[in-house]
């Protein structure tokens, strides 16, 4: 179950955080300002925002199964067609279809491994299952770019659409839907306010959404920078974004693994250290002179570790405050927090860039948010504390 829900979730990433490395490409072709690139990615991140409460609901009631499956084609058949269009706008709209499927995955993979899984060896069956983002990641990170190099973006877009399509169709045939809790009677609306009115849960909406917008302004715009600040080749610069999309993975393994010694509702500390980290990450990149390929690829490691690596102790907290009939709406509402930073990093991101005329500002803008957060989740550690 672990295997299946991770290539799936790995196949959807290829397509999701793929419009990532291929922005640079988009904007080439079009001629596009930064804000309308990290438009792009917002594009097939806003559906998600609007359906993943909905989807979370149909979760608890329904199982994973078809609904993970159903995604992921939907995901794959939006993003080939976007290959197909030749306008800015019509690309767009194409994608923000796409993200309609993506709406499944994330949140139908994560319940199913915490259907499954229970206590102590809960942190580490999510970790593993999360890593299904971030190598989904790496792997575009390091061949989409190249395909889109060789053979256009849209060659390679519809390649990647194709991989979510192969993922849904596995998981259709390999997964099976875990035991469930009583179904959920309460009206939607009200099981998220009463969610909502959880302590253990809002400093982990903070820290998630500040966290999943720096994450995505840097898959948006880490090859821009490199090329515009460092002179580095937008191919070349894909191995950066792949390193860091690999130090994710074993991040994601690694921190998930440590926040199980602490136990059920008290994993927020490797979230708080890699909100830190990141934060200082930012703030170097702000300033960075001109460093050579192979340096900027060693940087990228222990940055990827945590900023992308956060993800595994956050998601395994927010299933272990769930109620146990509502995991998958729990899941979905701290989610639609993360896809309002999908939304909003890149074009942020972009139009600070745009305004000050350089990187140096943007970075340390997000540096300012993510230090911001951590301080909301270092109260939330001392208030457990005390």
């Amino acid at each position: 179950m672990v295997a299946v829900a991770t290539f799936t979730q790995a196949a959807s990433a290829f397509v999701f955080l793929g419009v990532g490395t291929l922005t640079a490409f988009v904007r080439s072709d079009l001629g596009l300002s930064a804000t309308r690139t990290g438009l792009l990615v917002t594009a097939i991140g806003l559906v998600p925002l609007l359906t993943l409460l909905p989807v979370g609901r149909l979760l608890d009631r329904r199982g994973e199964r078809w609904l993970v499956a159903g995604g992921g084609v939907l995901l794959g058949a939006g993003a080939a067609a976007a290959t197909l269009a030749d306008r800015y706008w019509t690309i767009a709209v194409l994608l923000l279809l796409a993200g309609t499927g993506y709406a499944t995955s994330q949140p139908g993979g994560s319940s199913a491994v915490a259907g499954w899984f229970t206590g102590r060896r809960r942190g580490l069956a999510m970790g593993i299952r999360q890593t299904g983002l971030p190598l989904g990641g790496a792997a575009a990170a390091a061949i989409l770019p190249t395909v889109a190099d060789r053979v256009g973006w849209q060659t390679a877009l519809a390649a990647a659409g194709a991989v979510a399509v192969v993922g849904a169709a596995l998981f259709a045939v390999v997964y099976r839907d875990h035991p469930r809790a009583a179904e959920p009677t309460g009206a939607l609306w009200h099981d998220v306010h009463r969610l909502l009115g959880v302590p253990e849960l809002r400093p982990v909406l903070w820290a998630g959404t500040v966290h999943v917008a720096t994450q995505f302004a840097t898959v948006s715009y880490l090859l821009l920078y490199l090329q515009d600040r460092h002179g580095i080749p937008l191919a070349a610069g894909g191995g950066c974004l792949f390193a860091a999309q690999m130090a994710g993975v074993v991040g994601r393994i690694v921190l998930a693994r440590w926040s199980d010694r602490y136990g059920a509702g008290r994993r927020l500390r490797p979230v708080l250290i890699s909100l830190l980290v990141t934060a200082a990450a930012t703030a170097g990149l702000a300033v960075l002179p001109t460093v050579p390929l192979p340096v900027a690829v060693a940087l990228m490691v222990p940055y990827g570790f945590f900023a992308f690596g956060w993800y595994g102790p956050w998601v395994v907290h927010v299933a272990d405050v769930a109620p146990g009939n509502a995991t998958g709406l729990t899941l979905a509402l701290a989610m639609t927090g993360n896809q309002l930073g999908i939304v909003a990093g890149p074009p942020l991101f972009g139009a600070i860039q745009d305004l000050s005329g350089g990187y140096t500002a943007a970075w340390l803008g997000f540096t300012a948010i993510l230090l911001a957060a951590a301080t909301r989740v270092a109260v939330a550690i001392r208030h457990d504390r005390a």
